[in-house]
């Protein structure tokens, strides 16, 4: 996670109001029930620690390694033991200093009766702490979903109406619209699919994976027509989708990637792309050989990549495996994905 500094701010600012309710619980306390300095004040700063360290650890660990990864049974029982070790820890502090119940009744009996007062001020905090650290990774974690699928909706778009791409499509559909081939008919229908695709299909959070693949087809087989007899392509797409859901353009910059790095009609050109559907296991496999391509400074940067591997790290936490590999020649991608 990145914080600029106007949120570390605000954690600063919300942990001092906080931890004010103890302090101020302790000097109404001590105006009518005065006892030493160090015995008042310890407890008051022990425990604002404890919860300081359990909020942390919650929100930093437990949270996104195990409740967003749906490990509910190991979140709660990690993390009641944190607080049972927290709490035990306190103990050990408190009796090592000399600081227990029957010292501080011998001191002023008065005290004993607000310490109920104490111990309900540290659940309702604890308590407190809690709900707001699940709330705030939940938040953050919405928020990145959203500005990730953004930021790959229009890399996306970008990467499949650049004007080169279309420029090559529109002069092939003119082409062989002079012939008067029904092909062009065919070419016209699959790039306005595309293009439905793109702005419809792209608002949603999951789409039917059986029209992901259609969309990959569409794309593959507009290219195609351009492709020379120097460029090889291997396309095939094995078991089946059925109902499976996934999120929309997770897979397809992958596929793109290896047409805008591994196509030049000069050269010999290997592009193989193979998917496989094991019930509701998706494997994506792409090996493309590098060719000398013109490409803008976007494309080079592989932001289309990078944000396709933040997707699913946000949509498929612990459910995915991603492996590229990037060499002098080639590029290869294999993906596998856990549809459930």
């Amino acid at each position: 996670m990145k914080y600029n500094i106007s949120e570390i701010s605000i954690h600063i600012i919300a942990w001092l109001f906080l931890l004010m309710i103890p302090f101020s619980t302790y000097q109404s306390i001590k105006s009518f029930a005065p006892i030493d300095e160090n015995i008042s004040f310890l407890p008051v700063g022990v425990m604002s620690l404890t919860l300081i360290s359990i909020f942390y650890f919650n929100y930093f660990i437990l949270i996104p390694k195990f409740l967003l990864t749906k490990r509910y049974l190991v979140y709660i029982i990690i993390f009641i033991a944190s607080i049972a070790s927290s709490f035990l820890l306190s103990f050990v502090i408190f009796s090592f200093i000399g600081i227990d119940r029957p010292r501080i009744e011998n001191l002023d009996p008065a005290f004993s009766k607000v310490l109920p007062i104490l111990r309900a001020n540290g659940i309702l905090m604890l308590i407190a702490s809690i709900v707001t650290s699940i709330s705030l990774v939940l938040g953050n974690k919405i928020k990145q979903v959203e500005q990730e699928k953004i930021s790959a909706e229009l890399s996306s778009l970008k990467a499949q109406i650049n004007p080169h791409f279309l420029f090559n499509v529109l002069n092939s559909i003119y082409a062989l619209a002079m012939k008067r081939s029904p092909e062009a008919a065919d070419m016209i229908e699959k790039l306005s699919s595309m293009m439905r695709y793109s702005m419809r299909e792209t608002q949603k959070d999951f789409i039917l994976l059986e029209d992901e693949l259609n969309h990959i087809q569409n794309y593959i087989d507009l290219h195609k027509v351009r492709l020379s007899e120097k460029i090889k392509l291997e396309y095939s797409v094995e078991g089946d989708a059925n109902t499976l859901e996934i999120a929309p353009m997770l897979i397809t910059p992958f596929i793109e990637n290896a047409f805008k790095h591994g196509v030049n009609s000069e050269q010999d050109s290997d592009i193989r792309i193979n998917i496989l559907i094991d019930g509701e296991e998706l494997y994506l496999n792409i090996t493309n050989n590098k060719v000398n391509t013109q490409t803008t400074a976007i494309e080079k940067s592989g932001l289309g990549i990078e944000n396709t591997k933040h997707r699913l790290l946000l949509t498929y936490p612990e459910k995915h495996l991603l492996k590229v590999k990037d060499t002098d020649k080639t590029f290869s991608v294999s993906l596998h994905i856990d549809l459930k």
